[in-house]
């Protein structure tokens, strides 16, 4: 292979192979091509399949994602992803060329003719997507694993409802409790001395599903005040299926707040901001107390069902 070649000359010579087979392999030598067996295999001509071949070459060689354009390349032809050539400092990371801004746009076009399967085939998705279509569907996969419900701390578990149940029982020690009707009890023992908090997660389990209870201390400008909302362990078009309230008082006085639980897809601190739950302002929690107002004592009652 002349020096100056590379992997995008191969996929020049094998998009031209696509095009024409017959006419292209009596001038073209593919023989040293690590495209070979992708460039026989789309043209129908030499056997099997080969957009296993195609896609390694669309890895970038970095994070080992595929690569979407702009698909960036060495003078030798190495190709890296937009995103890693920033990390890798404008260094090839196969042989530290330096890359400048030259487009693999043969490679780019070819990607063009690929059907790919979702990422989360394993999970359960079986849907074909053209190569530029994927990512967006896979942003959005109803398949894709859910990020842990936990809030306590910053956790960067993934997976599905069974396995992140199982987490947060046998990792974060989660209370779980079964049932649709609950009573909940706060405690702080000085109040005025807490800005930000996160109460411990209680999931309940109700009809055959699970939803995480949170109860949360913040501020909304600079008024102090507490936060209960429930986020369902599905789907947000699941999540739609179910309604709950909750209610909070003492001294002859109650609040109710009735809504939908909000899918584990948005983030406790999205719900939390979007201030979609139960809110109590300090003061009315402590009058709520009862006592010297001193120690914060907070019953949330509530109760979980489905619609119709």
């Amino acid at each position: 292979m002349a020096p100056g070649s590379g992997i995008c000359k191969d996929v020049i010579e094998s998009h031209i192979a696509f095009a024409d087979y017959d006419m292209a392999t009596s001038s073209l030598d593919l023989r040293g091509s690590p495209l070979r067996k992708a460039a026989t295999g789309l043209g129908g001509n030499m056997g099997a399949t080969s957009t296993n071949d195609v896609q390694e070459l669309l890895e970038c060689p970095v994070c080992i994602n595929l690569m979407y354009p702009p698909i960036y390349q060495c003078p030798n032809g190495h190709t890296v992803c937009s995103i890693c050539k920033a990390r890798v400092r404008n260094s090839c990371p196969t042989c530290r060329n330096e890359l400048g801004n030259i487009r693999c746009l043969a490679l780019e076009k070819v990607a063009e003719s690929l059907e790919l399967p979702c990422r989360y085939q394993i999970l359960g998705c079986h849907d074909i997507f053209p190569y530029y279509s994927k990512l967006k569907h896979e942003k959005k996969c109803r398949y894709r694993p859910y990020n842990c419900p936990y809030a306590g701390a910053e956790c960067s578990v993934t997976g599905d409802i069974p396995f992140l149940v199982m987490h947060l029982k046998n990792d974060h020690k989660v209370d779980m409790h079964d049932g649709c009707i609950f009573n909940h009890r706060y405690v702080k023992s000085n109040p005025h001395e807490v800005e930000n908090a996160t109460w411990m997660l209680t999931v309940f389990n109700c009809f055959g599903r699970q939803f995480c209870l949170h109860f949360e201390a913040f501020h909304i400008g600079m008024a102090p005040v507490y936060m209960a909302f429930l986020r369902f362990m599905g789907d947000e078009d699941e999540a739609r299926q179910f309604s709950y309230s909750l209610e909070v008082g003492g001294n002859g006085r109650k609040l109710i707040w009735q809504g939908v639980p909000r899918s584990i897809r948005d983030s406790h601190r999205k719900v939390r901001d979007s201030q979609d739950g139960l809110i109590i302002q300090r003061n009315l929690a402590l009058f709520f107390s009862g006592g010297d107002r001193q120690e914060l004592k907070l019953k949330v009652a509530g109760r979980i069902w489905k619609e119709q």
